[in-house]
């Protein structure tokens, strides 16, 4: 986790009454804090509000006798690693593509040197308004950075894109924003979850899991630069900040989504539990217990779904490939196993028949399993440590390769 300074540009909007959880989320990743205020912000939320949270003095004046002695507002542009402007109004976003500095927020954004985060917030109308649109891509040829805006219920009343980015989204691009971009100009294809094998209109064959391990690796991926595809069984997990999610549902549409984004990417980390076999017949409609003779059971004929894994690391090529090993008893012996036959250049192995780690935890013990024979055994940890082990260790690899 990058920690850092955050200076939070607020601007009138009415989705500013987030920014007391945005501070929050901020301070909660272990970041600094300080605001600036438009000269509208301060009708949507009270400076005391943000003073009390942040536990700095907010700023909403350009020049305050008060406060320019001792943190003048170039002084504070140059206190940020990086500004956060949320919410972005369509006005602010036009007066930041344009260089004007007619209050604090607008000359803080033009003094600082630090990259610059903006959260639009505004009526769907006016976020795809033509001027709206090439704004946005003024600055962000500029190298501003986006986060959001997402759909939904607008306050005005409208459904549509525009709603700001809620707060722990914004904190997770901030991390983004600030961590080292050791992996950029790299492509990550990370697969998630389970896949789910229709046996009839109402049935289907699955596993427990939830994906959260994959998505931590994905959202771990795009802090570090990468550019991040994400291959999703059904969940109802959030999309990472940045990320580019692909929904599939079988087994065979997973295949298809890997293969068709296989070949621009450089690091591929398979952490979904692919269903080994699908029925070899899916019935039209719900199989019905009266159809079938009285005390009757039901039997399946499953056939054999595809190694996704094992494809990947036959297709030639000069990537990086990573193997996840569900195990529920001799879980070194077997990761060691899938590894010989599969080919990887990594597999993690966890224990699944634990209650504390693997399906559908926030946390999990892995070993990483290598193909000379070694095992590093982790701790206890929560997903998102597991994944910057993880890609530590894929840096690595990557490093020794090129």
């Amino acid at each position: 986790m990058s920690q850092g300074r955050v200076l939070l540009a607020v601007s009138g909007g009415i989705a500013a009454y987030k920014i007391p959880d945005l501070i929050r989320a901020l301070k909660r990743a272990g970041h600094s804090v300080r605001c600036a205020l438009t000269p509208a912000a301060g009708r949507f939320v009270t400076p005391l509000t943000l003073q009390t949270l942040s536990g700095e003095a907010v700023r909403s004046e350009l020049f305050d006798p008060a406060e320019e002695g001792q943190i003048d507002h170039v002084a504070l542009a140059d206190w940020a690693d990086v500004v956060v402007v949320a919410p972005a109004t369509a006005h602010l976003l036009a007066r930041m593509a344009h260089g004007l500095a007619d209050e604090l927020v607008t000359t803080l954004l033009l003094a600082t040197r630090a990259p610059v985060l903006v959260a639009p917030a505004m009526n769907v109308n006016m976020w795809e308004n033509p001027a709206t649109r090439e704004n946005c891509e003024r600055l962000r040829a500029r190298g501003v950075w986006f986060v959001g805006p997402e759909s939904g219920l607008l306050a005005c009343g409208w459904e549509g894109e525009g709603r700001m980015a809620e707060p722990a989204a914004i904190a997770d691009a901030v991390e983004r924003v600030l961590a080292p971009p050791s992996l950029r100009g790299e492509t990550l294809l990370v697969t998630a979850g389970g896949t789910r094998e229709p046996l009839d209109a109402v049935r289907a064959l699955t596993n427990r899991s939830s994906g959260k391990m994959g998505f931590a690796v994905a959202r771990e991926a795009a802090r570090r630069g990468a550019e991040v595809v994400l291959v999703a069984g059904p969940s109802a997990l959030e999309t990472p900040p940045g990320v580019e999610r692909v929904d599939v549902e079988t087994a065979l549409e997973m295949r298809e989504a890997v293969f068709r984004a296989l070949p621009r990417a450089g690091v591929v980390v398979m952490t979904a539990a692919v269903a080994d076999f699908r029925p070899a017949q899916r019935e039209q409609h719900k199989i019905k217990k009266e159809d079938l003779a009285e005390d009757a059971g039901l039997t399946l004929e499953l056939v054999r779904n595809p190694d996704i894994l094992a494809e990947v690391c036959r297709t030639p090529g000069t990537r990086t490939v990573v193997g996840f090993a569900a195990e529920s008893r001799d879980v070194i012996e077997a990761a060691r196993r899938k590894l010989r036959r599969k080919g990887c250049d990594l597999l993690v192995a966890n224990d699944v028949s634990r209650t504390d780690a693997g399906f559908d935890t926030d946390t999990n013990a892995v070993s990483f399993v290598w193909p000379g024979g070694d095992v590093e055994e982790l701790p206890l940890l929560s997903k998102a440590q597991v994944a910057a082990h993880l890609l530590d260790r894929v840096e690595k690899l990557r490093e020794e390769r090129a």
